[in-house]
C-alpha cells in the first residue's frame, strides 16, 4: 500500500475568528508545519526597514521580497527563519505593525512572490495555513478548506479581552467599528479578497471554545488523511 502525502489544511475567515490560534493548535495536533503567511509579510516589512528602503517605494520592497529567503521551524510554531536568522521576535514591534498593512502587504509584486513561497513550502503537504486567501488564491485544491468565522461582536469581545490581558484599553465600541470596517475592507480588497469558497468547510466560532473549533476540524482532517492511503 502507497501512503501519500498528508494534505495541505487551508484556513481563511474575517479578522479576529481566531485563525492564528487555532492554526498553531492544529499544528501542533497533528504534527503539521505551521505557514504564518502574516509572518512573511511582516519578514519582508522587517528585512526594508533594515536596508534603509523608501517603503513607498513599492519596485524596491518587491526587490527585497526576491531576494529575502524564509522558512519556518518544523515542530516549533510560530518561528520564522529569514536569511538565516530568526526574526520572529523582531517582526513584532509596532514599527513593523504600522508598516506592514500601510504598505508592503498591499503591493501585488509582493503578493505574487509571497503566495509562490508559500506554494512552495507547501507543495508536499501537511502544512496548516491561513490568511484570507488561502483557500481561493494560494491553494485552491488543498485537501481540505476551511473558513472559520464568528460573529463580529464574538470577535470584537475577544480582541478587547486579548487587548486587556496585554494591558492595553480600547472602548470596545470602537473595536466593533474597526473590525466591521476591516471586514468591508478584505471583502473588497483588489486582490486576495475574503470569500467562503464553495467546497469550503464553515466552522463557525460563536460560543464555541477553542478546543471544540479544534475537535472539529482535526476530526476532517483524519478523515481525509484516511482516503489518502
Amino acid at each position: 500500500m502507497i501512503r501519500k502525502k498528508k494534505p495541505i489544511l487551508a484556513i481563511d475567515g474575517p479578522a479576529g475568528a481566531g485563525k492564528s490560534t487555532v492554526a498553531k493548535l492544529l499544528a501542533q495536533t497533528l504534527g503539521y508545519l505551521y505557514i504564518d503567511t502574516g509572518a512573511m509579510y511582516r519578514a519582508i516589512t522587517l528585512k526594508s526597514m533594515r536596508a534603509g528602503v523608501d517603503l513607498t517605494d513599492q519596485a524596491a520592497v518587491e526587490a527585497i521580497a526576491r531576494q529575502a529567503r524564509l522558512s519556518f521551524v518544523p515542530g516549533e510554531v510560530g518561528t520564522i527563519i529569514m536569511d538565516g536568522q530568526d526574526v520572529s521576535q523582531a517582526i513584532r514591534t509596532p514599527e513593523v505593525t504600522r508598516n506592514v498593512s500601510a504598505y508592503v502587504a498591499s503591493y501585488s509584486g509582493v503578493r505574487k512572490v509571497m503566495v509562490a513561497g508559500q506554494r512552495q513550502m507547501g507543495a508536499q503537504g501537511g502544512v496548516v495555513m491561513e490568511g484570507r486567501d488561502i483557500t481561493s488564491v494560494v491553494f485552491p485544491d488543498a485537501g481540505i478548506k476551511v473558513y472559520l468565522d464568528a460573529d463580529l461582536e464574538e470577535r470584537a469581545q475577544r480582541r478587547f479581552d486579548e487587548l486587556k490581558g496585554q494591558g492595553q484599553e480600547q472602548p470596545f465600541e470602537e473595536l466593533l467599528a474597526d473590525l466591521k470596517q476591516r471586514d468591508v475592507e478584505d471583502l473588497h480588497r483588489p486582490g486576495g479578497a475574503l470569500q467562503c469558497v464553495a467546497d469550503a468547510l464553515v466552522v463557525n466560532s460563536t460560543g464555541l471554545t477553542i478546543e471544540q473549533v479544534v475537535a472539529a476540524i482535526v476530526k476532517a482532517v483524519r478523515e481525509k488523511e484516511v482516503s489518502c492511503q
